[in-house]
């Protein structure tokens, strides 16, 4: 039995730990599309999932060549959408993790940072002349439609900016513990 669940995700650690939990359920996530994930039925906790942003779109060589790389690891691409690649691997394999080291780790982490800081500055200038538009213009004219538009671009602003810290302060984490190992 096959199932759709609508949900939006902007954290992508969140997103692969809801996917994980469902799967503990047993159900399976077996596609996506923009906040739409297609679950099948299937054994509680058969599988473990991991998301991954390419450097690439997946119809690059360079990440197609990547992909059939984790198939041979015993990974299956459950689905990718834009850069973004979900995979999965049966839980009875053992222990699954993208990133065995600490550098590719602080890569991913930092490919994820300038996706999420390009969406944030994209909104951050039209946030700010819709707001000079929307109060200082509509004053003249009394329409302040731009003023409320200003709002949803201050809304990613702002859900952004702490997941970028978050994710700085990881990449600060990681460096420390590497330095520890080596």
């Amino acid at each position: 039995m096959k199932s759709v669940v609508r949900r939006l995700f902007v954290n992508f650690e969140k997103e692969e730990k809801w996917i994980n939990d469902m799967a503990a359920k047993g159900m399976n996530f077996i596609d996506y599309s923009f906040s739409r994930y297609l679950f099948e039925k299937g054994t509680p906790g058969e599988y473990v999932y991991r998301i991954e942003l390419l450097n690439n779109l997946p119809s690059h060589p360079e990440s197609k060549a990547y992909i059939e790389f984790m198939e041979e690891t015993g990974a299956e691409c459950v689905s990718t959408y834009w850069r973004w690649v979900y995979f999965r691997k049966k839980a009875a394999d053992g222990a699954f993790d993208i990133y065995s080291d600490y550098d590719s780790r602080i890569k991913h982490y930092k490919r994820v940072i300038s996706l999420v800081a390009a969406v944030m500055i994209l909104n951050i200038v039209p946030a700010i002349s819709n707001l000079y538009l929307g109060l200082f213009l509509g004053a003249k004219s009394g329409i302040y439609a731009n003023a409320f538009v200003s709002i949803a671009n201050w809304i990613v602003v702002v859900t952004f900016m702490p997941m970028i810290v978050s994710y700085v302060k990881k990449i600060r984490k990681m460096k420390k513990e590497k330095k520890l190992y080596e």
